[in-house]
């Protein structure tokens, strides 16, 4: 392993030890904010080794949902495409994994995530001591978590991944609070300064209360999938307003194609008129993994082929496979995509939810027109 960057590490150390609100003001906006138990108790589980899911996360509900199903998106990612060389061994059963290659698919899905946010040029993991790190001043409110943090930063790509698999019981286990550690890296990795860079006027922090627990904002999933917490999915920056007339602090969106991708469609923003509108960069991702935002649910769709994003003929007929993160789906889904029919645009009577099923919906902001064979299981709403 190379050594650790000294210099810049003691500095990170220093500002969180010193200043653990900067941590805090950054994720909530706020200093007396702390995780609540549902983020406390998650962590990257996987579903029993060996088995048809064996590749899915057993995923949260709530906010901690959206950080799981990234992390499950670039699982997929290296299960699929990174392990393998040709397209003949790309099967669904390259899927069905022991509890190594779980390990090494989580530890690999966690370093490309920090890469990314640390400008690919180094990434911080941090780990919890036994000692607290911090001396709470009297305003401080405790959480006995953040306090014992320690950082370990590294300047090559293939040390985060070596170091994360040789802690992965850190990420994983019951009671590590793993989703609060990567979210915690990711933020470190970044850096608070490269993070207050990134948002604009539009966003201030990455998370907000809502029914009780702390949910994602944009920028936050942004972060996640592109390594900047642009609040935005537009392509590039937006300079001027509805009017023509120049922003005061451009609006930041997705700078470059990400490794894997993001849908989004909500019925409700539809039936007002507000559907997000996401650019190419994030529905066009390296790979053919996209994160699906459907009525704020979210989920996983993936192929087995790279050819889909690159060669258009592959378009006009093809297969998606789903997965929920839910433990009530025992099999990977498959529906089959057929650009050239229009089928699915029905008479305009009857309940709108069953001619539209939800996820389709979301399949057809990337392929627009497309008709949806669910094979022989009933379409999700």
């Amino acid at each position: 392993m190379t050594e650790l960057r000294l210099d810049y590490i003691e500095l990170l150390q220093q500002e969180v030890n010193k200043n653990p609100d900067s941590l805090r003001k950054i994720l909530f906006g706020g200093t007396f904010h702390v995780f609540d138990y549902e983020w406390r108790r998650s962590s990257f589980q996987f579903r029993e080794a060996d088995s048809e899911v064996s590749y899915g996360l057993d995923t949260d509900s709530g906010g901690v949902r959206p950080v799981q199903m990234v992390v499950q998106a670039r699982v997929l990612k290296y299960l699929l495409f990174m392990r393998q060389s040709s397209e003949e061994g790309r099967t669904l059963l390259s899927l069905r994994v022991g509890q190594k290659d779980q390990e090494k698919a989580l530890a690999a899905a966690l370093s490309d995530s920090l890469w990314l946010a640390g400008q690919e040029s180094s990434a911080t993991v941090t780990l919890v001591t036994e000692d607290y790190c911090v001396t709470p001043h009297l305003d401080y409110k405790l959480d006995n978590f953040t306090e014992r943090l320690q950082l370990f930063t590294f300047s090559q790509k293939e040390d985060v991944r070596t170091f994360i698999l040789e802690h992965i019981h850190c990420f994983k286990d019951k009671g590590s609070h793993g989703v609060i550690l990567f979210l915690y890296s990711l933020v470190c990795s970044r850096t608070i300064e490269r993070l207050e860079e990134d948002l604009d006027s539009s966003t201030s922090h990455l998370l907000y209360r809502s029914l009780g627990t702390f949910v994602c904002r944009q920028a936050l999933l942004n972060l996640l999938l592109t390594g900047r917490a642009s609040p935005n999915v537009f392509n590039g920056t937006l300079l001027f307003g509805e009017d023509g007339l120049p922003l005061q602090r451009p609006l930041q969106g997705i700078a470059s194609r990400c490794d894997v991708g993001y849908l989004h469609w909500s019925r409700e923003e539809m039936e007002r008129g507000r559907l997000l509108q996401v650019g190419s960069m994030l529905k066009t991702p390296m790979f053919p993994v996209w994160l699906c935002c459907t009525n704020s649910s979210y989920s996983v769709v993936f192929g087995l082929n790279r050819s889909l994003l690159s060669d258009w003929k592959m378009e006009h007929l093809f297969h998606l496979y789903y997965y929920s993160g839910q433990s009530s789906q025992t099999t990977t889904d498959r529906l089959t995509v057929d650009t050239h029919s229009h089928h699915w645009e029905a008479p305009a009577d009857g309940d709108p939810e069953k001619r539209f099923p939800s996820l389709e919906m979301t399949i057809r902001t990337k392929w627009a027109g497309a008709a949806v064979n669910w094979s022989d299981h009933a379409p999700f709403y």
